[in-house]
């Protein structure tokens, strides 16, 4: 059965990728079909994606598109406690910040 638009999560229709460079979080999203891009492109802008990481990126959100591959890349600046070799933090390379771009609920966004 098909899960009620307000239950509708990122984790329903893409799947997510981290990576780091320095102090900065890379996370793309990436349509699992091409059909779902656009609802997810309304629904992930930097600013709200800026919102739902508050406390744990203290810089800029950065987001760019890209239509063709249907996915989305976000560049989180100041997001990983001074990055890899200064970091204290378990997870230095972000691999819980993807997981949680999974958990943002479409809801009345898309």
């Amino acid at each position: 059965m098909l899960k009620k638009l307000k239950e509708l999560k990122v984790r329903d229709l893409a799947l997510a990728r981290s990576g780091d460079k320095g102090n900065r979080a890379t996370l793309s999203v990436i349509a699992y079909d091409l059909a779902d891009y656009p609802r997810l492109e309304r629904a992930l802008s930097a600013e709200r994606v800026a919102l739902h990481y508050a406390g744990v990126v203290n810089g800029a959100v950065q987001r760019f598109t890209l239509p063709e591959l249907g996915a989305l890349h976000f560049v989180l600046h100041d997001a990983l406690g001074g990055g890899v070799t200064c970091s204290l933090a378990l997870d230095a390379h972000g691999k819980t910040l993807s997981a949680a771009m999974l958990d943002i609920s479409l809801g009345d966004l898309a």
